[in-house]
């Protein structure tokens, strides 16, 4: 079968690493607008690199949703359910947006920069419309704009090392899910502990896109020992990793709790939230379903297009698998999927529907084990 190229025109955001970036890349998306690389050797050999070394990755899509003004932080704690009162210049917070239906919108992460000025460092929705909306519905004195910043990202066990290399300030300093400004290659930029990969690593917030390139290649030059390597987000390393993707592993019709993102929240945060009587209700009765990890032997099964449809052992209602892949380092499929609240057991028997074919497999824990060790 013969893939489609991808056709570039405005519609598509340019990122300001793409000249660089899009060198040996041979697969991509397109995320917010944005053309992201999905592969570069191979999904495996780009998985053991990054456990391994390090990688520098255009994560432009990342796109920035800037609110600034007096109710900014009201309307901050208007989107989410997670209690953001405490938050403070210089710190990052993961935390889910939802509707009036308690369905998630999207789960940004949140850089508080001021306490009147915040940026929502998205995943793939348009973000900026909505809370524009929201914003002037409702009356918020603030000001919802893209900011024009652009992240790109180094990823690995050797990121530190790298960092070193390139600001004043030691690496160690900035603590996870924070932020400190600085400047490299005469670039000033928001350099946060953040990044979607299990290896570690940080993401350097670029407001000045022409420099894009002269950045790039000031990490690279700093990295002539290191083995770094152009990368992108791996769905193996992910999965592992346990980090959901909106619009894969939860939707609009996910809500919070289900998705197991209530361990981000608690019911009752005393601000208002859009969304508070819904979520509230799913609390009280409970959630029908559950996302949870499954372990499946085999090396043979590709991820899937839509869903793979699922049936549980001693459950009348099926499941679905949201996300799979083969992890060389574990010798077994490892995935996502939803099941029946009542029959997500570790250990539950699962039967999946592929196009491979059936293929039986269980329900894990965090750590991928099948059964409790005694």
């Amino acid at each position: 079968m013969t893939t489609p190229r991808l056709s570039f025109s405005r519609r598509l955001r340019k990122s300001p690493f793409e000249a660089r970036s899009h060198v040996g890349a041979t697969a991509a998306s397109v995320y917010n607008h944005v053309v992201l690389p999905t592969a570069y050797a191979s999904l495996e050999e780009d998985y053991w690199h990054l456990r391994e070394h390090v990688q520098i990755w255009d994560v432009a899509c990342q796109v920035q949703v800037e609110v600034q003004g007096p109710d900014a932080l009201r309307l901050m704690e208007y989107l989410t359910p997670r209690d953001l009162s405490q938050i403070e210049p210089g710190q990052c917070m993961y935390a889910p947006l939802i509707d009036e239906n308690a369905g998630i919108v999207n789960d940004p992460i949140i850089l508080c920069l001021a306490p009147d000025r915040f940026w929502l460092s998205i995943s793939d929705s348009d973000v900026s419309l909505w809370v524009k909306g929201l914003a002037t519905g409702a009356g918020f004195n603030v000001r919802v704009f893209d900011p024009d910043v652009f992240p790109v990202s180094i990823q690995g066990p050797k990121s530190d090392t790298l960092l070193s290399r390139l600001i004043a300030s030691p690496p160690e300093d900035i603590r996870r899910f924070r932020f400190i400004k600085a400047e490299i290659a005469g670039t000033d930029l928001v350099i946060a502990r953040t990044g979607w990969s299990g290896q570690g690593g940080f993401e350097f917030y670029l407001s000045e896109p022409e420099k894009g390139e002269a950045l790039w290649d000031a990490i690279v030059a700093a990295a002539n020992d290191l083995n770094l390597r152009s990368g992108c987000p791996n769905l193996i390393d992910r999965i592992e990793t346990g980090l959901l993707s909106h619009g894969n592993d939860m939707t609009l019709s996910n809500n919070p709790i289900e998705a197991g993102l209530d361990r981000f929240f608690k019911i009752g945060k005393a601000s208002e939230y859009l969304g508070r009587a819904a979520l509230e209700q799913i609390a009280s009765a409970g959630a029908s379903q559950r996302l949870v990890r499954l372990v499946v032997p085999g090396d043979h099964i590709t991820n899937p297009r839509e869903t793979y449809p699922m049936t549980i052992a001693g459950a009348q209602q099926p499941g679905y698998v949201t996300s799979i892949c083969h992890s060389p380092r574990m010798d077994c499929h490892v995935g996502l999927g939803y099941v029946p609240a009542g029959a997500s057991a570790v250990g539950t028997r699962i039967t999946l529907s592929t196009p491979q074919g059936m293929t039986e497999g269980r329900i894990a824990d965090e750590h991928w084990q099948v059964a409790s060790t005694p």
